[in-house]
């Protein structure tokens, strides 16, 4: 099977084993890779291929995670998953794979198929508040179980080369163990946290609270990344504080553009810069903004059918469709239309005909 820049097979774990397919790139590493860092958030069923490709092509600075993936799966060399391992190293590095699990075996060898890809970094989920995964001992789960959090990075770090980072929220009711959980991290060898600023209690009710992420940053000698709540680059500039960079995800549906206001704010605030700001699209009138982006949203529909088929990539186009029609008269009324939409050619002619 076809993935990333290596032909691999799930079961076979040695990395590069055959001189013909080694092929040279820069290590990524998240202590150099250049400040503020800016990322999008791995989300289930939105972070895929498409989407990843085209939040690159608004702003290459961007570090894109995968979708959450299973390391019983990869294990097991499960055909869908390992198929969502599949990425573009011309386009989307630097590229992170998140994964979530609780068996340290499983990581050891799920992370030996993901760095055979090529991927520049795996991630691990400990933060994501479903029932299902928490239930499983999963996710937010493993924010009561530090001791086998730690085991899991070190088994992680242990089978591979490519740096092994963690996302992760506040604490799982209070963020009173925050920081003695986040040391066994990095003790254990991660080399990034990514911190949502809520409990898993919370979920995603209330505001996010970065006040504590920043007192995590002057305990840990690795980078700190902030998430939660950040849905203009003017949010970004706000919240960075004393971080190392910023994590955005559902600000981006409808609005991939914001990673690259962000970026620029970001760097504009960073050299100093604070009175400059780039051109804002919304400032002028929606509609037209609207119909200059269709040629791009097009693009983004082209590219979820290429990955998923054409049935299958406009039915999960549906809900990027619902974030980028609004916000000018009319966009209710088109947004249902495109509902119903099942073909590209369809949703095509209805975009151009505006």
């Amino acid at each position: 099977m076809q993935y990333g820049i290596l032909s691999v097979t799930p079961r076979s774990l040695s990395l590069y084993e055959r001189s013909d397919i080694l092929i040279h790139f820069m290590a990524f590493s998240w202590n150099t890779a250049p400040r503020p860092l800016v990322a999008l958030a791995p989300m289930a069923g939105v972070t895929d291929g498409s989407y990843r490709q085209i939040i690159k092509k608004v702003a290459p600075e961007v570090i894109v995670f995968t979708e959450f993936l299973s390391t019983d799966a990869i294990s097991y060399g499960a055909e869908k998953t390992i198929k969502m391992l599949e990425f573009d190293p011309a386009i989307e590095r630097p590229f992170i794979v998140q994964v979530f699990g609780s068996d340290p075996k499983k990581f050891i060898e799920s992370c030996k198929v993901i760095e055979q890809t090529g991927a520049d970094g795996i991630d691990i989920n400990m933060g994501c508040p479903a029932a299902k995964i928490v239930s499983s001992c999963y996710g937010s789960a493993l924010l009561r179980h530090p001791a086998l959090a730690a085991e899991l990075v070190a088994s992680a770090v242990s089978a591979v080369s490519i740096p092994i980072s963690v996302k992760t929220r506040l604490g799982w009711s209070s963020p009173e163990e925050l920081i003695p959980f986040c040391k066994g991290l990095e003790d254990a060898g991660a080399k990034a946290l990514s911190i949502h600023g809520r409990t898993y209690t919370q979920k995603f009710s209330g505001t996010s609270d970065w006040t504590e992420i920043y007192a995590l940053k002057h305990e840990l000698k690795i980078p700190v990344i902030g998430n939660g709540d950040i849905g203009s680059a003017e949010d970004a500039v706000k919240k960075i504080g004393n971080l190392d960079g910023v994590m955005v995800g559902r600000g981006t549906f409808g609005n991939p553009w914001l990673m690259q206001e962000i970026v620029d704010a970001l760097h504009l605030s960073h050299s100093g810069k604070r009175g400059q700001r780039p051109a804002v699209s919304g400032q002028l009138d929606p509609m037209s903004v609207f119909c200059s982006r269709i040629p791009f949203i097009l693009e983004h529909c082209a590219l979820s059918v290429k990955h998923k088929g054409e049935k299958r990539g406009i039915l999960e186009m549906r809900r990027h469709l619902s974030g980028y029609i609004k916000g000018f008269e009319g966009a209710k009324e088109l947004r249902m239309k495109m509902m119903s939409l099942e073909k590209l050619e369809d949703v095509r002619k209805e975009l151009l005909s505006l």
